[in-house]
């Protein structure tokens, strides 16, 4: 008996997502162990580059999209946006208030989590806003570290960086914003699970 298409587990986007979250520590063995700088920006890119690509197949091909890929992206997501920062901050290349910063954020929208699930939700939608911050951020750290060489086009490149890490900082701040917005309309406008039935 074939699965249904939304319960598939062996898809091409559960796939890259299972290798970018295999790949997590060899790139932070290559970048804090060996110190192996371009090797972890390939890293880097490649997961930045299949982040992008299983969310267009499961999107525009036949049988792609499972319930497994919808939990399993974001997952990986918010690993790599903890541990990538903390292994930067580790290696000294990037401050520490940046990593300090989003990954307060991360927990501040945590905490909320108990707040939408009582309310009878898994998680509130992703927004635009807060997609295009993870876009920049996983596009500016790589080339962060490519500023690391002392060499002109490695400063060049690694302000590059920078523009897109402080434009990703903005929105990924902002788009807490508008989560929080989120789940105060969820609190006012729907009751917790079993309050309505208990009054009934």
């Amino acid at each position: 008996m074939t699965q249904p298409p939304h319960d598939r587990v062996l898809t091409i986007p559960n796939g890259l997502s299972v290798i970018r979250l295999v790949l997590l520590p060899v790139f932070l063995y290559l970048l804090l162990v060996t110190h192996a700088y371009a090797l972890a920006v390939a890293i880097l890119m490649f997961s930045g580059f299949s982040d992008w690509a299983d969310g267009k197949i499961a999107r525009l091909v036949d049988n792609q999209s499972s319930r497994l890929g919808a939990l399993l992206d974001p997952l990986v997501d918010r690993i790599y946006m903890l541990a990538v920062p903390l292994g930067l901050g580790f290696a000294h290349v990037v401050p520490w208030w940046l990593v300090i910063t989003l990954i307060g954020r991360d927990l501040l929208l945590a905490a909320t989590l108990p707040i939408v699930r009582s309310r009878g939700l898994t998680a509130l939608p992703v927004t635009y806003i807060g997609k295009a911050a993870t876009f920049a951020l996983m596009s500016g750290f790589p080339l962060v570290l490519l500023g690391q060489w002392d060499a002109l086009w490695s400063r060049v490149v690694g302000a590059c960086g920078w523009g897109f890490l402080i434009w990703g900082v903005g929105m990924y701040l902002w788009s807490a914003v508008l989560y929080l917005l989120q789940v105060r309309l969820v609190m006012t406008t729907l009751p917790k699970v079993g309050v309505s039935d208990a009054r009934a």
